[in-house]
């Protein structure tokens, strides 16, 4: 019995160890493994923009990863989204509600940003009718066009 035992154990151990590298699983965070991880897709992007008053009006479409679509600056406009999202910050984010915004006009400009980034889907808006309003879209230019007022 004891023999029988051993063989067993002597058999499995072989057995384990004839696997392949390449068959062994990556791990995820939580040590488990990730068999059916999904590549990273590309970001995708459409941008609609309304009443600048200087001929920028218009949807275009932001592909990044690699950057492309028909955006007039795909490339300085996919790093820019990239450099918003740094240390997993949301470049989609409203203004706090608590933030407290200067009492200024910037135009009747709107846009709004719909699609897909980093995964997850997008559907943001943006005006020019407060400082913080117009901050958040002068922080998005190039995605947005930069507007003379």
């Amino acid at each position: 019995m004891l023999l029988r035992h051993i063989a067993l154990t002597a058999a499995s151990a072989a057995a384990l160890c004839a696997v392949p590298a390449a068959a062994h699983a990556d791990t995820g965070p939580l040590g488990l493994p990730q068999l059916f991880a999904k590549p990273a897709a590309q970001d995708q992007l459409r941008v609609t923009v309304t009443d600048t008053g200087d001929g920028r009006d218009g949807t275009y479409e932001l592909e990044c990863g690699p950057s492309g679509g028909t955006h007039p600056e795909p490339a300085n406009a996919c790093a820019r989204l990239d450099e918003l999202s740094a240390n997993g910050r949301d470049p989609f984010a409203p203004p706090s509600p608590d933030a407290q915004c200067t009492m200024q006009y910037g135009g009747p400009a709107t846009a709004r940003v719909t699609g897909t980034w980093h995964g997850r889907p997008v559907d943001a808006t943006y005006k020019r009718t407060n400082g913080c309003e117009i901050s958040r879209w002068q922080g998005l230019v190039p995605v947005l066009p930069a507007t003379g007022r």
